[in-house]
C-alpha cells in the first residue's frame, strides 16, 4: 500500500478504487499557447481540472493531476495555477531530463514534495538526474520498468529487480537508495502488435511478486494503433475505455489515462470495472472500502 497526498494506491483487488490520473498541458494540448513559457488558457484549464475532481467525487475513484511541462519556466506557471485549483496529489512529468530535474528542485523548495509523484525513474535515467533526485525531498516515484533489451514481462521484472543488464542494480533498490519510499510500477505500454498485452500480465505478476501498486498508460497502446488512425472519435474512445478496463481487471491500481479531457468517459469505465472486481472477490472475503464506487453507484 502506498499513500501520497492522502490518496491510497494498492491493496487487494476489489479493496480500493482505482486512481485515475489525467494529463494537462501535454505536448499539443490546445489550451497551451506557449509551451516554453507556460502560457495557457486559464479558464479552460480550470474547467478541466474541476471536472476531473467532480467525476472523482461522483464515482469514488480518486484522482491525480498529471502535469506535463516542457520547461521549468512553464512548470512554475502550471504549479502556481495547480495549487489554486487542485487539492490532490500531482504527477510531474517532462520529456526533457533538465526540466524534470528543475521541477524536482522547485517542488522541494516550495515544500510540496509530500504530495508529488515523480514520473519517472527508468533504466534510461542518467547519473545527473539521479543525483538531483537524491538531493531533492521527493519520496514518491513511478518506476518505468520498460527494458529496451528485453520488453517481455521477465525483462521488465529484471529492470526492477536486477537492472536488466543496463544498470548495476534494479530500479526498486535504486529508488529506495534515493529516498523514494512510495513506489508505483509501470511497465510502459507498447504499441499494439509490439507487445501491448504484456503490460496487463506484468501488472498481475509484478503486484504478486513485489507487493507494489501497479498501473500504466495503456491508452498509449491504443493511440499508437495504426488501424485506428482513420476511425472516428467514438470508436477511439470505445477502444480507450476497453483498454483501461482491461488494466483494472488485470490488478491495476492506477490509470495514467491520458488527456484530461477523457475524464468524462474514463471515470465511469473505471468505476464500473472496480465494481465488477469488488463483486468478483466477495467470496474471498475482500471488502471494498467505504469510498469505493460499489457503495456509491450500486
Amino acid at each position: 500500500m502506498v499513500v501520497v497526498g492522502g490518496i491510497r494506491f494498492g491493496g487487494q483487488p476489489g479493496e480500493h478504487p482505482t486512481c485515475c490520473a489525467g494529463t494537462i498541458f501535454y505536448h499539443g494540448h490546445k489550451i497551451v499557447q506557449d509551451e516554453e513559457k507556460g502560457i495557457f488558457d486559464r479558464e479552460r484549464a480550470e474547467d478541466l481540472v474541476v471536472r476531473q475532481a467532480e467525476l472523482s467525487s461522483i464515482t469514488g475513484n480518486p484522482s491525480v493531476l498529471h502535469v506535463y511541462a516542457r520547461t521549468v519556466e512553464a512548470f512554475e506557471r502550471y504549479l502556481s495555477f495547480s495549487e489554486q485549483v487542485w487539492e490532490g496529489p500531482l504527477i510531474i512529468d517532462s520529456a526533457h531530463p533538465a526540466a524534470r530535474m528543475g521541477m524536482a528542485g522547485l517542488i522541494s523548495e516550495l515544500g510540496y514534495a509530500d504530495k508529488v509523484i515523480y514520473n519517472s525513474l527508468s533504466l534510461a535515467t542518467g547519473d545527473e538526474e539521479l543525483q538531483a533526485l537524491r538531493d531533492s525531498e521527493l519520496d514518491s516515484a513511478i518506476l518505468l520498468a520498460y527494458n529496451p533489451v528485453d520488453s517481455s514481462v521477465d525483462g521488465c521484472l529484471a529492470a526492477l529487480e536486477t537492472g536488466g543488464g543496463l544498470k548495476d542494480r534494479g530500479l526498486v533498490s535504486l529508488a529506495r537508495d534515493l529516498g523514494m519510499t512510495n513506489l508505483l510500477l509501470d511497465p510502459g505500454a507498447l504499441p499494439m502488435g509490439s507487445g501491448a498485452g504484456s503490460a496487463l500480465r506484468f501488472s498481475v505478476v509484478a503486484k504478486a511478486r513485489l507487493g507494489l501498486p501497479t498501473g500504466s498508460g495503456i491508452h498509449n497502446a491504443v493511440s499508437a494503433w495504426p488501424w485506428l488512425k482513420d476511425k472516428g472519435r467514438e470508436i477511439k474512445r470505445c477502444c480507450d475505455s476497453a483498454a483501461c478496463s482491461m488494466q483494472i481487471l488485470s490488478a491495476g491500481d492506477f490509470l495514467l489515462y491520458g488527456p484530461i479531457e477523457d475524464a468524462e468517459f474514463i471515470f465511469p469505465v473505471a468505476a464500473m470495472a472496480d465494481i465488477m472486481v469488488a463483486e468478483a472477490v466477495k467470496d474471498l472475503e475482500i471488502w471494498p472500502v467505504p469510498s469505493h464506487p460499489y457503495h456509491r453507484l450500486v
